[in-house]
């Protein structure tokens, strides 16, 4: 008995050693990760990190699965190959952060600030966006399926093949961007702003742009069977080899002189309002 007593009694204190130093161990880590600049290979699931900031951290290979970063400063981070499922970053700053290959299913971006940010290849199904400054951003081929980009606002940002299908972009400020060969089956651009950008190739099948500024837009070799064209603007557009294009689409729509039209079809001029 006085065996099983001591065995008892050490199990007893290391369960109690466990509870009192797991705690603080899990406190200091916001606080090793400055220290170190991030923590590459490390696994921050559910981590309380709000309003972390750090200039050039490393967080490549990282877990973090729910983490909180919400308010945080990560300008010039890297973040490739992250399992970031769900993270939170709600009105961060992660200027220039390379996310390149990392897993951000359902993570929560909005209103943060990305100016020149890269998501080469990212999982960002389901992502909330909304009102997110994204300008000279980089999407190229990311998986962006019913993402959540309401409102976002950015020049010259890069969505060369993109999964877009059924993603949400209306009232977007996308002047110049690049959506060459990506796919926007289904997806929402009503009222955004999509002048001057380049759609060479790319799926609207189904798409809704309702009242969208498409002014000077290249959209040639696009698909647009079955889009919603209703006010559409197409001023200076080149539409010229756009494919699936229909005279009662194109009724609904408005363009101008120099708007580009497939042979046999014709388009409204636009007002002047």
């Amino acid at each position: 008995m006085m065996r099983v007593g001591r065995w008892a009694s050490g199990v007893l204190g290391g369960l109690l050693a466990i509870a009192l130093f797991a705690e603080p161990a899990r406190a200091d880590t916001a606080t090793e990760i400055v220290a170190n600049a991030g923590c590459p290979d490390c696994n921050l699931d559910r981590a309380s990190l709000r309003e972390l900031s750090i200039e050039k951290a490393d967080f490549t290979d990282a877990r973090m699965i729910e983490a909180d970063l919400k308010s945080s400063t990560l300008p010039d981070a890297i973040f490739h190959d992250a399992r970031m499922q769900r993270v939170e970053m709600e009105q961060s700053t992660a200027v220039g952060a390379d996310f390149t290959g990392a897993r951000m299913r359902d993570a929560d971006l909005e209103k943060s600030v990305l100016t020149g940010s890269v998501f080469r290849d990212t999982d960002l199904r389901d992502t909330d966006f909304a009102n997110a400054e994204i300008d000279g951003a980089d999407f190229t081929k990311a998986d962006l399926r019913a993402a959540f980009l309401r409102r976002v606002r950015g020049a010259r940002v890069v969505f060369v093949a993109a999964k877009m299908d059924r993603v949400d972009l209306e009232r977007a400020s996308l002047s110049g961007a690049d959506f060459s060969k990506a796919r926007l089956s289904g997806a929402d651009l009503d009222r955004a702003d999509l002048s001057e950008s380049t759609l060479l190739k790319a799926d609207l099948r189904n798409a809704r742009l309702s009242s969208t500024d498409m002014t000077g837009a290249d959209l040639r070799d696009a698909d647009l069977d079955d889009a919603l064209l209703r006010r559409t603007r197409f001023a200076g557009a080149d539409l010229s080899t756009a494919r699936g294009l229909n005279q009662d689409q194109l009724d609904m729509a408005c363009g101008d002189a120099e708007t580009r039209l497939p042979d046999g079809l014709t388009i409204p001029i636009c007002s002047s309002e």
